[in-house]
């Protein structure tokens, strides 16, 4: 693979670098990732710059032009992506909506429904995605929230989510619900765009290790969903959620892209602290920093290869698990380092001038590594369909045998 950007990609770089550069007041800085506990001012600050990357051809780059995008390349998204890192704006605060929920609206979607995606790219309207359950992480399919069809139609909605991302700030999400207990597990669910702000809608923010409160617990109560709020066929759901779930492991390092650390401003956090070590620590230092640095790399290359596939046309697929697995690797490590190289410093990082982000990212990495899957349930993709090894037994649920046991 050529590295080289071509003419059109060249000019193509240097007119977003143009941008950044010109409007550069007008948007928010930090270390190229979006602010993990950020008040309403900065959640307003956020939703200003993503308009305004938006509204100049900068979000949404690959989205049809008639659903608020740009219809370009998955190579232009990528040069946008390496140069908001390089001009450290930060990242998008709908980065769900976009990265996630957005593309599952898109494939799986009436068309009243994608009428909402130029709104969700400008971030005038933040999405969220409601899957995970205390009793269904990893197990995804083992979901016990329920949607019971009324007679008018609509769909009658009880349970409970946990580690909805922006929930709180959420104006709408996708969900994941039970419609019939009686089927196998992956069988009987249905996807739908639920209101967030409708009757019967709890949320409740998540303190997390980092000190942040991105995640939250969702609690639905008799949460009435229209018929036209359904994302795909009834019982169909478990297709649309791998449509959402292939697109959150590109979005989450499948791409390419680096998670939690990037690789420069840990060089230049090395080259500050070096001095400060011993002769023998620095040498374990540079070969660590050595060993983060080949990795990221490698993630970003390998990642560029997969979106040439997405250019010519296929849709994120279980290699993306591989990506997502070593962007990790490499944000732990990453992180990692950044606080061992304070040295007794550490303990200390969060009254230290800039040094409090390595302590934050360390205590960050946990929640990146389950999104999107944790690495055990990604290491079972990858054997299963791509090395084509045997799969782990599988079991119903006890939900399932039960109604089943009654039928008989």
């Amino acid at each position: 693979m050529d590295f080289e950007d071509a003419p059109a990609e060249a000019a193509y770089r240097q007119q977003v670098r143009d941008f950044l550069d010109t409007h550069s007041a007008e948007l928010e800085h930090g270390d190229g990732e979006y602010l993990a506990d950020p008040r309403l001012d900065d959640i307003e600050a956020l939703r200003r710059t993503q308009a305004l990357l938006h509204d100049h051809g900068y979000v949404g780059v690959t989205w049809p032009k008639e659903y608020g995008g740009q219809g370009g390349t998955p190579i232009q998204q990528a040069i946008v992506n390496q140069e908001l890192a390089r001009a450290s704006v930060s990242g998008l605060v709908n980065h769900v909506g976009v990265g996630m929920c957005g593309p599952t609206v898109l494939t799986h979607g009436s068309e009243e429904q994608k009428a909402r995606m130029p709104r969700l790219l400008r971030a005038d309207d933040i999405w969220c995605q409601l899957f995970s359950e205390p009793g269904a992480g990893s197990d995804l399919a083992a979901l016990r929230t329920t949607a019971v069809r009324q007679e008018d139609g609509a769909w009658r909605v009880n349970g409970q989510k946990v580690w909805t991302t922006f929930a709180q700030h959420a104006a709408y999400g996708i969900l994941l619900a039970r419609t019939d207990p009686a089927s196998a597990k992956h069988r009987g669910l249905t996807m739908f765009v639920v209101d967030m702000r409708a009757p019967g809608v709890t949320v409740v923010p998540l303190r997390q290790m980092n000190g942040a409160s991105e995640f939250n617990e969702v609690f639905l109560d008799d949460v009435v969903i229209p018929d036209s709020e359904r994302l795909g066929a009834v019982n169909d759901g478990w297709r649309v959620a791998l449509t959402t779930l292939m697109n959150e492991r590109l979005a989450v390092g499948g791409g390419g892209t680096e998670l939690g650390v990037r690789a420069e401003p840990l060089v230049r956090h090395a080259a500050a602290r070096l001095p400060n070590l011993s002769a023998a620590a620095q040498v374990l230092a540079r070969q660590a920093l050595g060993r983060v640095l080949v990795e990221s790399l490698a993630t970003r290359y390998t990642g560029y290869r997969r979106l040439t596939v997405i250019a010519r046309g296929d849709t994120p697929g279980p290699e993306a698990s591989a990506g997502k697995l070593s962007a990790v690797r490499a944000a732990r490590a990453g992180a990692d380092l950044g606080v061992r190289l304070l040295g007794e410093e550490a303990v200390y990082a969060r009254t230290l001038d800039g040094d409090w982000r390595w302590a934050v990212a360390q205590a960050s990495v946990p929640g990146i590594a389950i999104a999107g899957g944790t690495d055990e349930i990604l290491r079972n993709i990858l054997g299963e369909r791509i090395l084509g090894l045997p799969p782990e037994p599988r079991v119903e649920s006890k939900q399932v045998l039960a109604v089943k046991g009654e039928q008989s």
